[in-house]
């Protein structure tokens, strides 16, 4: 009813509502109107200079999202949402709304989303869009950057044209995401674009390959590495380089710091938005911020906008926005969301792969070697598997995490491997053992080199007799090793051990193996991105031969229904990358068919 009679305020209110747009600049802001109904404002004749009745913008669009047909008036009263507007520029609307800072500017990566706006109702393009244009026309017309002088590095194409693109983004006083394929030359880009006082966070393991790669590719560049217990900042210094450990204890003193330049290496140490260490990396102060990842999203897509809110805050609004808008309707495969996903977030993130950039790069061949376990393994695999069962049902129906329930089943995993894994029990060897060493053995018989990955270090040490025993040589890397860079050199030259062992943790990330051309990954777990960062230690730019990965995977094993669960992992990152089409996480059913 229009007239609520009795003098009581109108429940549905005559006429629609209409957009109020204002744009000054990069201030933005939207209310909707509602335009009477020519009957209504003759009625009102005598109420001249009542002001118009309103919704709020976010009202409305929440009514639009829920489907609801009615939104409700300040002062009172409903209307009619402008549903065919809606459809057409609400998604556009919603983004900005969620980019807008507290002084009513927009953040400046969505300046892009607002002059596309602008274009679309015939206003005003806000003035700073012309120097961003490029990012939205087109990666091929960005300017060619200046390259510093003391550059040593002969480039490949496709690194100029990342580094054009990181110093656009950096003059633009905007953030990147580089996500080059593992082994691309990720940090090579960012040396030739980093200007100014630079800090550089990275894992403990990666922090001697920074200092080489300073050394050989920007010699001009005087390093200084923030770390060890007598640790002080030295301000001369033209790049600090430090670990993601020390950040977290000393956020106040590098947060109190202005640099020119943040380079988060190995991001995805920050993909937990609400971890120590992601909350200090929000805090440093930097003009130019740059994460570096080969695997951007390895789980969830909230760790998409831990990056974002980094390298670009405000771009993808808040954590529930990001959740309601993207993160859910994704993984619910709602058509578009992803698209729209990929859309606003594709001039800030550069994601080459090796097939498309390096063809030159010899082959990578994935395999796997099955195992049988032996009568043994088996008894003790099966009497693991009933009570991890058990457990994982109780963890369940307590309402625990399906992440928290995968925990427990580390030790069906490591039966899988080795008996000697689990609590309890003692073994010679395993199966998979037994295959391993015969494939080293004529691995190295051939002249090849091999890396061995393992999750646990307790399973290296169990290999290491039977090397020994078959007279195979051998060095190791984990989180124990000191001279990191003494035990990668030793493995590279020519005259080095034919085998590495290393732990997934100590070298899963940022180091140079190319003198392997066997990978052998010892326990697969369902994020195939683990493995994947381990296979590309070998096989990445300055490898000359194909790369043989293999994945030892024990027959009729929950190993076997990991290998399927990965294939459905892989399209988590494409959702968001444009590599996929959409979203799978981890459910209750897969945790069951892993112990079916």
């Amino acid at each position: 009813e229009a007239d609520g009679g009795a003098g009581r305020p109108a429940l549905l209110q005559r006429g629609r509502l209409v957009p109020k747009i204002q744009v000054d600049g990069e201030l933005f802001s939207i209310t909707f109107e509602l335009e009477e109904e020519a009957g209504e404002e003759q009625a009102n004749k005598g109420e001249k200079g009542t002001p118009p009745k309103r919704a709020d913008a976010a009202a409305v669009l929440r009514a639009y999202t829920d489907g609801l047909p009615l939104v409700p008036l300040d002062g009172g009263g409903f209307a009619p949402l402008p549903v065919d507007w809606l459809s057409r520029f609400g998604d556009r609307v919603a983004d900005l709304l969620a980019a807008r800072q507290a002084d009513g500017t927009i953040a400046k990566a969505a300046v892009p989303t607002l002059a596309e706006l602008c274009d679309s109702l015939d206003l005003p393009r806000p003035p700073s869009f012309e120097k961003l244009a490029p990012l939205v026309r087109g990666f091929e017309v960005i300017p060619p950057a200046a390259l510093p002088e003391d550059l040593r590095a002969e480039l490949r194409p496709y690194q100029r044209r990342g580094i054009d693109w990181l110093s656009f983004l950096r003059d633009a006083g905007l953030g990147a995401i580089l996500a080059d394929d593992m082994g691309l030359g990720k940090t090579l880009q960012a040396l030739a674009a980093v200007r100014g006082r630079t800090l550089v966070v990275c894992p403990r393991s990666v922090v001697f390959n920074w200092a080489a790669e300073i050394s050989r590719f920007r010699p001009g560049l005087r390093y200084s590495i923030y770390h060890g217990p007598k640790r002080a900042l030295d301000p001369g210094a033209d790049v600090t380089l430090t670990t993601y450990a020390i950040l977290r204890l000393d956020t106040e003193v590098l947060a109190k710091e202005k640099w020119d330049a943040v380079v988060l290496d190995e991001a995805q140490a920050i993909k937990t938005p609400d971890s120590q260490v992601a909350r200090a990396s929000y805090e440093l102060s930097a003009e130019f911020r740059l994460a570096l990842s080969g695997t951007p999203v390895e789980n969830r897509l909230e760790e998409l906008w831990s990056l974002f809110h980094f390298t670009n805050r405000g771009l993808l609004g808040g954590q529930r926005e990001f959740s309601s808008r993207y993160s859910k309707p994704i993984s619910e495969g709602e058509p578009g969301a992803a698209e729209r996903l990929r859309r606003k977030i594709r001039p800030f993130v550069l994601r080459r792969m090796k097939g498309e950039v390096a063809p030159e790069l010899p082959p990578r061949v994935d395999s796997v070697l099955y195992c049988d376990l032996d009568d043994e393994e088996r008894k003790v695999y099966d009497a693991v598997r009933a009570a991890t069962r058990t457990e994982v049902l109780a963890k369940l129906a307590e309402g625990g995490s399906v992440l928290a329930a995968l925990e427990a089943l580390l030790r069906l995993r490591q039966a899988s491997c080795h008996p000697g894994l689990v609590p309890g029990q003692s073994a010679a060897t395993s199966s998979k053992v037994e295959r391993l060493v015969e494939s080293l053995e004529d691995a190295a018989a051939d002249g090849h080199k091999a890396l061995v990955f393992s999750q646990w270090t307790s399973f290296l040490d169990l290999i290491e007799p039977h090397l020994r025993e078959a007279g195979v040589a051998f060095t190791r890397l984990d989180g124990s090793t000191r001279d990191r860079g003494g035990v990668v050199g030793a493995f590279q030259d020519a005259k080095g051990p034919p085998v590495m062992l290393v732990s997934l943790k100590a070298g899963g990330t940022g180091l140079n193996l190319t003198a392997a051309d066997h990978v052998f990954l010892m326990d697969p777990w369902w994020n195939p991105a683990v493995e994947d960062q381990a296979a590309d230690r070998a096989h990445r730019i300055g490898q000359d031969k194909p790369v043989m990965v293999y994945r030892l995977v024990s027959k009729d094993t929950v190993e076997e229904r990991i290998l399927l669960l990965q294939e459905r992992k892989r399209s988590l990152a494409g959702a968001a990358l444009g590599e996929a089409d959409r979203a799978l996480s981890l459910t209750r059913d897969d945790l069951m068919d892993l112990l079916a």
